[in-house]
């Protein structure tokens, strides 16, 4: 459509939603526009995904499950977002801020001008794409009304009444439930964080007879997978995992599934989520079954574990004197502190070197290391190669 102030388009936007709005023309960036301040845009690692959709309205959800909606008339994208159902966690945000180039001085300042975006659920962010679509084409593309009426809830009350007769009187045979053996089998392995007899058992699972949630096979599935995500959670807290972390994951898998129009694709992603639980577990209870003190050592390093913290910090937040610490964790995990600390940021390093093309400078100033040498030291130490021989083992062709 012609004569449209899109500037003026995306501030008001913006001003009413809290969540920064961008104008592009072509693949130049025009115009910004965000309430809260934030040293870089948080778009930047995912932006060539973003600008790659090609529809009017489009989608994209980040792996930490931040969603930004895209609308386009001609030259013209307007992209709106990050937004998300729930207010991420600091080490979600710290490393968001690595991928974004954020230097270290300005981290605290981006994870709580991240924090100062207003969350949003999914059904709002449509919302503002379906009115921006109609300003920018002219087209009526909008969510059903979500107010409610007697009369259809009267038809909603006749539809169950006739479902809830059909299975009354089917001459089939009724579906036989078979799954709670199972569901128990595979949250044990996540309370347990047993990766190793997970993957084992999944290559034997059973088939599975669950009971109809809904008449169409795609929102089955989804609706499956949202009491998965339910129990996983709630059986890797029981295991140990921080509670916040836990369910905050839950949502963000939730929310990735409603995206998906794939059967094949929600089911991956259903895996993917168990293995990932288990996987957290796992390294929460380092193989055994750890006391409530050594998960809340645990606990406190894998938040924290892009600072610069001394064990006299964590001293402190366990109410415990250093030496204390030091020789209760030793006693009950027969590791030291300093190794297990240093052995956490390695593997985090080795995630950060293999799956982003970040300098070895940067992770190491951004996991908290004096210098890029003593990075290097202790990555050597405890990987078994420096950091560059370990990207270049996993570089892609």
């Amino acid at each position: 459509m012609e004569n449209i102030d899109y500037e003026y388009l995306c501030t008001v936007i913006g001003n009413l939603s809290c969540v920064p709005i961008r104008l592009f023309r072509g693949e130049k960036q025009v115009f910004y526009h965000a309430v809260v301040s934030l040293p870089e845009d948080p778009i930047k690692p995912y932006l060539k995904d973003i600008l790659s959709i090609t529809s009017h309205i489009g989608y994209y959800v980040t792996p930490d499950f931040f969603y930004y909606g895209i609308v386009r008339s001609g030259e013209s994208t307007i992209a709106i977002g990050p937004s998300m159902q729930v207010k991420a966690d600091d080490q979600t945000l710290k490393e968001l801020a690595f991928r974004c180039d954020v230097v270290r001085e300005d981290i605290q300042d981006f994870v709580a001008g991240m924090k100062a975006i207003l969350p949003l659920p999914l059904d709002s962010i449509l919302q503002m794409l379906c009115a921006m679509n109609y300003v920018m084409n002219g087209e009526k593309l909008g969510l059903e009304d979500l107010r409610i009426y007697e009369n259809e809830q009267e038809a909603l009350k006749v539809e169950a009444e006739e479902l809830r007769a059909e299975q009354q009187f089917d001459e089939e045979e009724p579906s036989l439930h078979n799954t709670l053996a199972t569901e128990q089998t595979i949250l044990n392995f996540v309370r347990r964080g047993d990766t190793v007899a997970l993957k084992e058992w999944m290559k034997t699972v059973p088939a599975m007879r669950g009971g109809t949630l809904a008449r169409d096979a795609l929102r089955q599935l989804k609706n499956t997978f949202i009491v998965s995500a339910t129990l996983v959670s709630r059986s890797a807290i029981r295991g140990g995992m921080d509670v916040d972390e836990a369910l905050s994951l839950s949502d963000g898998y939730i929310q990735k599934c409603e995206l998906l129009t794939s059967m094949e694709r929600i089911t991956n992603l259903q895996y993917r989520m168990v293995f990932d639980y288990a996987e957290r577990v796992e390294r929460l209870r380092m193989g055994g079954a750890p006391s409530k003190f050594v998960l809340d050592v645990v606990n406190y390093v894998r938040r924290h574990l892009y600072e610069n913290f001394s064990t006299e910090d964590l001293a402190k937040a366990l109410f415990l004197s250093r030496s204390r610490l030091s020789v209760k964790f030793r006693e009950e995990t027969g590791e030291t502190l300093s190794d297990f600390i240093l052995r956490e940021k390695t593997e985090e390093a080795k995630r950060l070197l293999r799956y982003t093309d970040k300098p070895a400078a940067a992770i190491a100033s951004f996991l908290g290391f004096s210098s890029q040498s003593h990075f290097s030291r202790v990555f050597r130490k405890y990987a078994g190669c420096l950091p560059h021989d370990y990207r270049k083992q996993y570089s892609r062709p």
